[in-house]
């Protein structure tokens, strides 16, 4: 049972002696063991493969994703794992003084770095960030690289990944500018599944909703600098079904 992942704490990430975890793979283990499906093999990639490659069967389920209109047409979707605003990743201090992706757009000398067709880059340009001023990466580093060494004002993902990122690079002098919702509400990322797949993604959506929000997973959350308001949607969502 492969599970498809990026390298973007808290997500997922490698630690200190090499070993995959983070809040998305270890809700994923969870998850495959309570279903009965105990060989669990996570599979490292980029962004833009991995909707390719659960269509393709190279991979049974992926790391949670923004469930836009345009993904579930080739794709479907879990319930909720996770609801979070965007964030800026800047250098520390905010020399630009940004704000949001409205600053951004307002600030002539101001570029910023997103991954490839994430839900950010979109948001950057409805933002008015003009294409001349977009930086598309492929992975998470390469953006933020690009923020540490003054080659963009900006990366835009979500807030958490950022924060995750910083806990474990603290030496790059960043900071993050989370996006405020007057601006862009917090959004829902989920599991993805072939659209053929139906029947598995059902069995996950059953233990997902047994299990999130449950002390066990609260305390798994917490560990990765989530806090029991960010949970507490979870939850809501499930009362709203």
């Amino acid at each position: 049972m492969k599970f498809a992942f990026l390298i973007e704490p808290p997500f997922n990430f490698r630690d200190s002696a090499g070993n995959v975890t983070g809040c998305d793979v270890e809700l994923a283990r969870y998850v495959f063991s309570a279903i009965g499906c105990h060989s669990f093999e996570p599979v490292e990639t980029e962004f833009a493969e991995l909707l390719p490659g659960v269509s393709e069967g190279r991979w049974r389920m992926t790391t949670g994703l923004f469930g836009t209109e345009e993904r579930r047409q080739i794709a479907s979707f879990s319930r909720p794992i996770w609801a979070l605003p965007d964030g800026l990743l800047v250098k520390k201090g905010n020399p630009f003084g940004l704000t949001g992706y409205q600053s951004v757009a307002a600030n002539e000398d101001c570029a910023i770095a997103v991954i490839r067709d994430q839900f950010q880059h979109r948001s950057a340009s409805s933002f008015g960030v003009p294409d001349t001023r977009i930086l598309v990466f492929e992975t998470y580093v390469d953006a933020a690289r690009a923020v540490a060494e003054g080659r963009a004002a900006a990366y835009a993902s979500v807030g958490r990944a950022h924060t995750g990122f910083i806990d474990l690079n603290q030496h790059l002098d960043l900071e993050v500018v989370l996006v405020p919702s007057s601006e862009k509400q917090s959004a829902f990322g989920s599991f993805a599944f072939s659209k053929s797949d139906d029947a598995f993604r059902d069995s996950v959506d059953h233990v997902l909703n047994l299990y999130v929000g449950s002390d066990d997973h609260r305390a798994m959350m917490k560990r990765y600098g989530f806090t029991m308001n960010e949970i507490d949607l979870l939850v809501a969502y499930s009362d709203l079904r």
